[in-house]
């Protein structure tokens, strides 16, 4: 992580399967840190790690100099902002707000122009690399906003992340996490595929993992969610609900711009299948089990002991 000095006090809204472990490595870098969570006790869970607890985010908002929230949808953010006892109404002008969750661009950027009404900084800053990320702080940020502002999040970023990319304004942090959103489900479904195929060649599947990783066909979504779904394994590091929310914000803005995503409209409608079975909760890469439908196959081994039931 980096040594970089974090200026004044920061709040971080938002403690779910990211933001936890976001906030104790904001924590471990040293960070004074205030926390609130819609569940009273994720945000408890970290006060014996040093974070301090607010009420409210509005009273949150009114003793930080960096906001950064990471929840689930736009009218989440929107809700912690402008809602009852939003944070807006407590952060003070000069303040700095990061948005680590994903909303669409649009949004981002509608959301950037209200805060800067009272003189309110604003960058979306996705991020990428699952719960095992957040929890050792490797996760990739593509931030948008001004030059200073990016740079005056820089070491928040460090703590959290292996690698931040500026991408440009505020909006392209968001763009470029729905272009990473096309590229995970297709790998994931690429990944289903193969696994398909070598469960009825009879290969040992974590075998023939192990022989592509390397290769042209290597990537982290195979060695972690492929070696996961060989498992049996279906604890999320990204649900399925989460992962179609991501992709509607996909297609609604490859509707507004004209562009054809007919292999990723094809996915979405294969979770959807996963939803209606009641595996929203699972991981994203329970997508195998939608072509294992279709196969009458199953892919794998048992069960591991603490994962969700295998249906």
């Amino acid at each position: 992580m980096s040594t970089s000095t974090v200026r004044g006090r920061v709040g971080l809204v938002g403690l779910g399967l990211m933001g936890r472990g976001m906030a104790r490595n904001l924590l471990r870098s040293g960070v004074d840190l205030v926390v609130w969570n819609r569940t009273r006790h994720r945000a408890e869970a970290l006060s014996d790690d040093g974070a301090a607890l607010a009420t409210t985010p509005r009273e949150l908002g009114a003793v930080v100099d960096v906001l950064l929230l990471c929840v689930s949808t736009g009218d989440d953010v929107e809700q912690v902002l402008f809602g009852e006892d939003g944070a807006a109404d407590g952060l003070r002008a000069g303040a700095l707000v990061v948005d680590c969750s994903t909303i669409s661009p649009r949004r981002a950027r509608s959301l950037s122009d209200r805060l800067a009404r009272a003189d309110i900084a604003f960058i979306d800053a996705p991020v990428s690399g699952g719960s095992e990320g957040a929890e050792q702080g490797t996760l990739a940020i593509m931030a948008g906003g001004r030059d200073a502002d990016v740079e005056r999040a820089r070491p928040l970023f460090d703590a959290i992340g292996r690698k931040t990319t500026h991408v440009g304004p505020v909006g392209a942090g968001q763009t470029a996490k729905l272009v990473n959103q096309i590229l995970v489900v297709g790998n994931m479904l690429a990944i289903s595929e193969g696994l398909l195929l070598a469960e009825a060649s009879g290969l040992d599947l974590e075998r023939t993992i192990e022989a592509v990783a390397d290769g042209a066909a290597g990537s982290w979504m195979l060695s972690n969610r492929g070696t996961q779904a060989v498992r049996r394994d279906w604890r999320p590091g990204f649900t399925v609900d989460l992962q179609q929310k991501d992709l509607r914000l996909v297609l609604e803005t490859a509707d507004e711009l004209g562009v054809p995503l007919p292999g990723t409209a094809s996915i979405f409608q294969l979770y959807r299948t996963l939803q209606a079975r009641g595996l929203g909760g699972e991981g994203n890469h329970a997508l195998v089990k939608a072509l294992e439908a279709l196969a009458d196959r199953r892919v794998g081994g048992p069960v591991v002991d603490g994962a969700p039931d295998d249906r």
